[in-house]
């Protein structure tokens, strides 16, 4: 078979500035080359590149990992109910092949196990502490930074690789969530993985890359089910277009894929599913302890139609719809609750999509340059109009997700503007994605004008400066044209930097986070909601509603255990704080996004503060007892669990809403001797009056006897209230 790359795009100056695109894979040893030194071979890179590209590479690489590494501590048990699994994982094998939330293996988390599972093995050899849970996240944001430079690097220029490692690094919401324990770093990471798998695919035709796609692929299911198949389609279409192979070969092709997919993906599922459920823990956020109705259903469909059964609550519902998850329609990337997570580049991302398709809108079919534009700016697409418009639970940080895709359409599309400067097209295109990146720019940082007010017109008069040069670059000195490229790429990026510097100087807790100074992400709206709007979780209350923080830990609004506010604890024990500046960027906040009153209560948000007191109380005879106590909703049960290291039982899961003890369970379990106490308060509450959470705790409270720690109120299992 004859492999076919597209030939050089050069231009003025192209291969001093840039260095042409690659004709053919990088070469390897030839027979009778001496094979040099692994570390020479590392600092040296390509024989063809220039010698400063590797050691720029290695210095991206490395300040990435000295930005995440910073004050990462700061974030404690990050997100509670997650670092609870891999506590429990790190004890129990069972617990880890599950991942369940507690090492007695009662319910587990509401995802698959494969996020866990890294964080639970540095737990097993480093202990349990914060930079344990969340430097393997770093890692994976490093490597996903490596994996866009190497996939653009391989079709483009050494400086094209650089910018789009620079632009995802640099992304508030990727350096927000790749410092976070939740399941979005490993999935941000396999997706990358798995568009430079298919490109090279598309290079040369060989199977062996499109069925290490679909492993990656399935890999990212266990990580979060459904969402790592939104970029199926746009990857499937594509090589079945542009492959450099027979059509029939490519179908099959595809269908080795494809299997692949399951297979990797539909191993632990299979096992879960024959697994005889009386002896392996229920399947937390499911309602009749099926994984598959799980991944359908609360994590599948539901998550786009709004209807989750068990959830607190749907979405918007439709283009321009209003919910409790925020407004839904196409503009909903760039509102007030998400532009400032990742909208950053996205104007210009767009144009150098269209300006790239253009540019190849005459090349052969099977392009490789075209289908990259088409890979990575399908996939921006499809994951872009799926969160646009999905009705169901939506989070801020979910948005971590296009990061990668954005990174490489920029580096990819500035790059290949850049080698055709010299057409007066090209150089309208190029200077018109660093005015849109410019003025967006200068808008997002107009929605919080107390942070840094400088920085908004230093963004915009600098895009339009740069933007005038590279109208005009194929026809001024090369000097010149470097120059106006360099004061346009600090434009577009010193708005997401200083985003990303403020959300590096603090801690992040709790189940909803999000990046930047604080007020750059408001809940609720395009202007903020009734309530106060959200900052990082439920700051000033359920949006459209009161929401307020019940000091005396009972319940408010709905919502056992407290309502909505307040900081929330980093360590367990610890009060939530907002810390001072750092870096020089004002707006940090610690404890942000949680949920619970006084008492040591937690709740949906974040787990609870626990007291020396309490801690002493639960590890009185510990040993004897599978678990050492239960409470309703699992940040509850994680925030004593954490505090204590012994297994707590979390009633009805997240929510509180699963069927998980069923009251009969939950008192043959106490009959047995094998819980030694009930928490008062809680999560969710059981779905209502007649919720499974609710009829145990109004048994437990008629029926055992009440005792009093501090502020926090537990009920001894193995004592009557008659006794």
């Amino acid at each position: 078979m004859t492999t076919h790359y597209d030939p050089p795009t050069t231009g003025h100056g192209a291969a001093a500035d840039w260095g042409p695109p690659p004709t053919a894979p990088p070469r390897g040893p030839q027979a009778g080359e001496p094979r040099q030194p692994f570390v020479r071979r590392l600092w040296r890179g390509r024989p063809e590149d220039p010698r400063w590209v590797r050691p720029a590479l290695l210095g991206l690489l490395a300040t990435t990992l000295v930005l995440y590494v910073y004050n990462l501590s700061a974030s404690g048990y990050a997100n509670s109910f997650y670092s609870a699994a891999v506590q429990a994982g790190s004890r129990s094998w069972k617990a880890f092949f599950f991942g369940s939330l507690d090492a007695g293996n009662a319910i587990t988390v509401d995802k698959p196990p494969a996020s866990l599972w890294p964080m639970e093995l540095s737990v097993r050899v480093f202990g349990l502490d914060s930079w344990a849970i969340l430097a393997p996240e770093v890692l994976m944001g490093v490597a996903t930074v490596a994996v866009v430079y190497a996939a653009v690097r391989r079709r483009f220029s050494p400086v094209a690789g650089l910018t789009a490692g620079a632009v995802l690094a640099l992304t508030p919401v990727a350096a927000l969530m790749f410092r976070f324990n939740n399941p979005d770093a490993m999935l941000a990471l396999l997706m990358s993985v798995a568009c430079y798998l298919v490109v090279r695919g598309l290079e040369d035709g060989r199977t062996k890359w499109l069925v290490w796609a679909g492993v990656a692929i399935g890999f990212a299911f266990l990580a979060k089910t459904l969402q790592a198949f939104l970029i199926l389609p746009a990857l499937a279409v594509v090589y079945a277009v542009c492959a450099p192979v027979p059509l029939r070969k490519r179908f099959g092709q595809l269908a080795a894929a494809t299997l692949a997919l399951v297979v990797s993906g539909g191993w632990w599922v299979a096992v879960v599913e024959l697994w005889p459920a009386s002896s392996r823990p229920y399947i937390g956020g499911s309602q009749n302890n099926s994984f598959l109705e799980l991944t359908f259903g609360y994590n599948g469909l539901g998550r786009l139609n709004g209807e989750e059964t068990g959830s607190v609550g749907g979405g918007g519902g439709g283009a321009g719809g209003s919910g409790m998850w925020g407004e839904t329609g196409w503009d909903r990337m760039f509102n007030s609750e998400i532009g400032g997570q990742i909208s950053w580049l996205l104007p210009a991302a767009l144009i150098l999509l269209v300006a790239g398709l253009v540019a190849t809108r005459k090349a052969r079919r099977t392009s490789v340059t075209r289908a990259s534009f088409l890979v990575w700016g399908g996939s921006l697409l499809m994951t872009t109009v799926v969160f646009s418009y999905m009705a169901g639970i939506f989070h801020q940080y979910y948005t971590v997700a296009l990061a990668p895709y954005l990174a490489a359409v920029v580096g990819m599309g500035a790059g290949l503007l850049w080698e055709r400067r010299r057409q007066p097209w090209a150089s309208i295109a190029l200077a018109a994605s660093v005015v849109a990146a410019a003025a967006w720019g200068y808008v997002l940082l107009n929605r919080t004008p107390d942070y840094l007010p400088w920085l908004k017109w230093l963004v915009l008069v600098g895009g339009l400066t740069a933007a005038l040069g590279l109208v005009f670059a194929g026809r001024i000195s090369r000097r010149l044209a470097l120059g106006a490229a360099a004061v346009g790429l600090v434009a577009a990026l010193a708005g997401p930097t200083a985003y990303t510097l403020s959300t590096l100087q603090e801690g992040h807790t709790g189940s909803i986070v999000t990046a930047g100074p604080a007020g750059a992400s408001v809940m609720g709206g395009r202007g903020g909601g009734p309530g106060g709007g959200m900052r990082g979780g439920f700051g000033g209350g359920m949006p459209g509603g009161q929401g307020q923080r019940n000091q005396q830990g009972q319940q408010g609004n709905g919502f056992p255990g407290g309502g909505f506010g307040g900081g929330t604890p980093t360590q367990p024990g610890q009060q939530g704080q907002r810390n001072g500046n750092g870096f020089g960027f004002p707006g940090g906040r610690t404890g942000e996004g949680g949920m619970g009153g006084a008492g040591g209560v937690g709740g949906l948000l974040n787990g609870a503060s626990v007291s020396s007191e309490a801690e002493k109380l639960l590890a009185e005879d510990a040993s004897k007892y599978t678990w050492v106590a239960a409470s309703v909703g699992s940040q509850n049960a994680a925030g004593y669990q954490l505090a204590t290291g012994d297994p707590v039982m979390a009633i009805g899961g997240f929510n509180g809403t699963d069927p998980s003890p069923t009251p009969a369970q939950f008192k043959k379990y106490v009959e047995e001797g094998r819980i030694h106490y009930f928490i008062a308060g809680g999560g969710m509450g059981g779905g209502g009056n007649g919720g499974t959470a609710s009829q145990i705790s109004s048994w437990v409270q008629s029926t055992f006897k009440k005792v009093t720690v501090g502020s926090a109120t537990f009920y001894d299992l193995t004592r009557k209230a008659s006794d």
